[in-house]
């Protein structure tokens, strides 16, 4: 996954390309994508997922709606009716709704034609920014990790949840580039197994040693000194805490008892610095997501389920931020971003 584009645009017939992400590690497949109504479905369905890959694939969904909507006059409203629907599938990851409205304001005040042209070319650039991004926040995050040592990870916020290289395992891949010896630990993350079937797939696809644990297993190999540091991958910061997928707020509370540093791998893009934690709404996904193994019923049926996509960790409980504008540590100023 180190060169890999996990999703681009194709000039041959102005559409997205993509990895399904959900037929991962048995099936490797590439899909095509010609309306945004498929990209909202591939979204929702986490054919696609991980902040920045959002962020470039709001991008490429804007452009996608300007390059096929052939009517003029419609074409102001069917472009804010299709950035609406697209900015509606994942609410908590703020990278989505960043990077459809920074392709819209490429276009603002743009007749048709040139709007086409300046939609695709805004979309083209962030996701090159993207991958730029990636391997800044390697370049700065990799010191921070030890010569020798074992590190904790969970999701993924690799290539695939970018357009490549990773934010937290573009760090790990970062240090191992250095010369340093990292192995990692990827916690499978329950419900939907992120960890296990696309982290664990990533790192053993380039050689990278890991293993794969169940995500409660954590505290108990922090305990045992086989854990020298956590490093996470981000939906959202806001100005008092980090949203990521549901256990990170778990890990990060061990790691503090257990006198780990826990690290956060995250872009400038990620950042939503003039909010709180109160102010986000954190996705509920479907029972069927936990209720459901493998075709195989595990909750009874008359048994309801909570299933939050994503918890938040206080900013006290993160040792340090890695973006690409550099590390920031406490007390944070997310100021330095700009």
């Amino acid at each position: 996954m180190t060169e890999d584009k996990t999703l681009w645009w194709n000039d041959d017939n102005n559409s997205v390309m993509l990895i399904d992400q959900t037929l991962l590690p048995a099936e490797y497949k590439v899909i095509e994508i010609t309306t945004v109504e498929r990209l909202a479905d591939a979204i929702r369905r986490l054919e696609v997922r991980g902040a920045p890959a959002l962020g470039v694939a709001g991008a490429f969904g804007v452009a996608l709606s300007a390059a096929h909507c052939l009517s003029d006059i419609e074409f102001s409203e069917t472009i804010a009716a299709d950035a609406a629907l697209l900015k509606s599938t994942r609410p908590t990851a703020v990278n989505l709704a960043w990077g459809v409205d920074k392709v819209l304001r490429s276009m603002e005040n743009l007749p048709p034609d040139m709007a086409r042209i300046m939609s695709l070319f805004a979309a083209k650039t962030i996701a090159e920014n993207d991958t730029k991004s990636c391997m800044l926040l390697g370049h700065y995050g990799a010191p921070l990790l030890p010569q020798i040592g074992t590190v904790l990870t969970h999701c993924n916020a690799g290539a695939l949840a970018c357009s490549s290289w990773g934010t937290a395992l573009g760090v790990i891949r970062s240090a191992k580039k250095m010369g340093k010896s990292i192995s990692v630990i990827s916690c499978e993350t329950r419900p939907l197994l992120q960890g296990s079937r696309l982290t664990a797939w990533e790192l053993a696809r380039d050689n990278i040693p890991v293993v794969t644990i169940i995500d409660s297993e954590a505290a108990c190999l922090m305990r045992q000194g086989k854990i020298d540091a956590v490093i996470v991958g981000a939906d959202r910061i806001t100005k008092d805490a980090v949203f990521n997928k549901i256990g990170t707020y778990m890990h990060a509370v061990c790691a503090k008892y257990h006198h780990i540093p826990f690290y956060v791998a995250a872009p400038a893009s990620t950042f939503d610095a003039g909010a709180s934690e109160s102010d986000i709404v954190v996705e509920e996904r479907s029972r069927d997501e936990v209720a459901n193994l493998f075709g195989r019923s595990t909750v009874p049926e008359n048994v309801p389920v909570i299933n939050y996509a994503f918890d938040a960790t206080p900013l006290d409980l993160v040792t340090a931020i890695i973006t690409d504008k550099g590390v920031l540590y406490p007390p944070y100023n997310f100021g330095d971003l700009k």
